[in-house]
């Protein structure tokens, strides 16, 4: 998986962020002060930094300037400030972009495959499950070979299943995962997402064997899911 470290104080934004990205092939080890993530930096490789401008023990403008004077790491700066002059000085001492709080978890990916991708970083492996290919990297799902259309929305949430095979996932985790700006309407009609993403990739959506429905508990992503085709 590709490995990121995140540096802020905000511990629930952190987990966020960590649950979010890790379906999409994305690990995220999460540090709460400056000193503690440059540390982690000179004992362990990372694909990226996601840093925080406002830290309780240094300014995150400086711990972006003593990261680049060591290595070409991409950094993403987040901040709760909106002055563009903080944007500009973040660029200028080496970061690669900027994004400020509050912000849509998707947006957040988007911009770290952005900077992975100019960096040529290698990117998360297909998930593969027997007839079943989901492509993270280029949100493309088939079936034999054969393309499979699905939202945006039915991809992640795929992913979220996939990535947690032979688990049972109730609504309320697989919706702590896909956070959103449009989050209250993905609540009321995830049933409906799910249906959609079995007529795209079942055999027979009336009788699934990839998503499976756990009466009064949630759903599970089989791991096995070609052995026994029907006639």
């Amino acid at each position: 998986m590709t490995r990121v470290l995140m540096i802020d104080d905000d511990q629930r934004l952190s987990t966020m962020v960590r649950e979010y990205l890790e379906p999409f092939g994305i690990r995220v080890i999460a540090r709460t002060k400056a000193a503690e993530g440059l540390k982690l930096l000179k004992q362990e490789s990372f694909d990226a930094l996601v840093l925080d401008v406002m830290l309780p023990d240094q300014d995150g403008f400086e711990v972006c300037r003593k990261v680049r004077t060591e290595s070409a790491l991409p950094i993403l700066m987040l901040t709760a400030r909106g002055e563009e002059l903080d944007r500009i000085v973040g660029l200028e001492l080496g970061a690669d972009d900027y994004l400020p709080k509050p912000f849509n978890p998707r947006e957040l990916l988007a911009r770290l495959r952005a900077i992975l991708r100019r960096q040529g970083t290698v990117k998360a492996a297909p998930l593969r499950f027997g007839r079943l290919e989901i492509d993270r990297d280029a949100h493309l799902v088939r079936v034999d070979g054969e393309e499979r259309q699905l939202t945006g929305y039915q991809f992640d949430l795929l992913c979220a299943l996939a990535t947690n095979a032979g688990r049972v996932m109730s609504r309320e985790s697989l919706l702590d995962r896909l956070r959103g700006e449009d989050l209250e309407a993905f609540d009321r009609s995830i049933d409906v997402h799910i249906s959609r993403i079995r007529a795209a990739i079942e055999d027979d959506p009336k009788r699934p064997r990839r998503v499976l429905t756990i009466r009064g508990t949630g759903y599970l992503f089989a791991r096995n899911q070609d052995e026994e085709r029907g006639s």
